[in-house]
């Protein structure tokens, strides 16, 4: 073997012993946390581009760690208040004393949207990681793997059990995903114990998440699931008025999707006529099908507007905003382009046609189109 390959294996040979150790660092010296830790988190979102995940914990931040194994470090465990309601939590209230290898614990939390009163749980995953005394198992202080929070059992290494304890805490898309717009609110609170059952410390969190849902805002019309609507106007003929007379009112069921949980400032609501021949007015056509502009061929009528409890009379290509919609009543719907249900401000609108003489208009069909649009304030029309 040459001087030039023997330098080479013995490079290479050398790098095989000292990389290993240069990165495997013991955690320090730490005593448990003892006490109530509070932490808020406040987070803004739209729909359209959910957070991969939110770390509340980094994996592996370190709780205790000491090679006087009699501390008993290596066996912290995590418990919630409840087992049952996730009003704070949802999880085990004691050591469960099995070995929670390669699986986080996903700790159920309830939300409240606080506009609506809707609730909706989240999963918060929650995890522990053990530390031993020496780096002769996995090249790493550290074991190579997650474990479910309530439990004391460790992993051994060597017949050695392990002297420290890391956490981590994530929520994931996949749970955030359940939120619809609005403002949720919500608490978790986690317990660490020491085996037996040794309180140390309580970590609340506070969860305060603004979400909106842009691309959804919509007119919601609930008898017509296709957003738009064929609407019969219902007119009447009343033989008892010489000349015989016409008129009639027809409803039409109308809520309200802001995107932002029913909070905006103000709705803009325009209500325009937009017909083979627009009226130029306040008021809205019917024209003959085969009209050719005589007034003998045309039919006006009203939109009324029904907004918290009071009829308001659209005008043609006006704008009317209306106010207090964060105190308005709302109304659980389905909406066709949501997977959840949420809540819209119920504005059904009434088409009003005013009597007039069956002799002065001209026999045959008449037909209209409306179009209604929804402004929000500070987002895009």
């Amino acid at each position: 073997m040459s001087r030039r390959v023997l330098f080479v294996w013995m490079l290479v040979s050398a790098l095989a012993v000292v990389v290993p150790k240069a990165w495997a660092q013991r955690p320090p010296q730490t005593d448990p946390p003892r006490g109530v830790f509070t932490q808020d988190v406040v987070q803004n979102w739209d729909r359209s581009a959910i957070p991969a995940e939110i770390e509340l914990w980094a994996p592996r931040t370190l709780l205790a760690y000491d090679t006087d194994l009699t501390q008993r470090y290596g066996e912290l465990y995590m418990v919630c208040a409840s087992s049952s309601d996730a009003s704070t939590g949802r999880c085990p209230t004691e050591d469960m004393l099995v070995l929670l290898s390669s699986q986080a614990t996903q700790v159920s939390v309830r939300l409240q949207e606080i506009r609506s009163g809707l609730t909706s749980n989240l999963d918060v995953s929650a995890s522990l990681f053990r530390a031993f005394s020496t780096a002769d198992c996995s090249l790493d202080y550290w074991n190579n793997q997650p474990y479910g929070i309530p439990s004391s059992i460790a992993p051994s290494c060597d017949k050695k059990i392990a002297a420290g304890t890391g956490k981590g805490l994530t929520i994931r898309s996949p749970s955030l995903r359940s939120l619809t717009a609005g403002h949720w609110k919500g608490t978790l609170e986690l317990r660490l114990r020491r085996p037996p059952s040794e309180h140390l410390a309580t970590y609340i969190f506070n969860f305060d998440f603004t979400i909106t849902d842009y691309d959804a805002i919509s007119i919601y019309l609930p008898g017509f699931e296709q957003g738009n609507a064929n609407v019969n106007m219902d007119l009447r003929y009343d033989p008892r008025i010489i000349g015989g007379s016409i008129a009639g009112s027809k409803g039409v069921d109308m809520c309200l999707y802001d995107g932002l949980g029913s909070q905006s400032e103000y709705l803009g609501i325009t209500v325009r006529d937009t017909g083979s021949r627009p009226s130029v007015g306040d008021d809205f056509s019917l024209w003959h099908r085969d009209a050719a502009g005589d007034d003998r061929e045309r039919i006006s009528f009203n939109v009324w507007l029904n907004y918290a409890g009071s009829k308001r009379r659209m005008r043609n290509g006006v704008e009317e905003q209306l106010l207090g919609v964060d105190k308005t009543e709302l109304r659980l719907v389905k909406l066709p382009k949501l997977e959840q249900p949420v809540y819209c401000v119920p504005t059904p609108i009434t088409l009003e046609t005013p009597s007039f003489t069956a002799s002065s208009k001209r026999e045959g069909v008449y037909t209209g189109e409306l179009k209604v649009e929804l402004r929000v304030p500070t987002v895009r029309p």
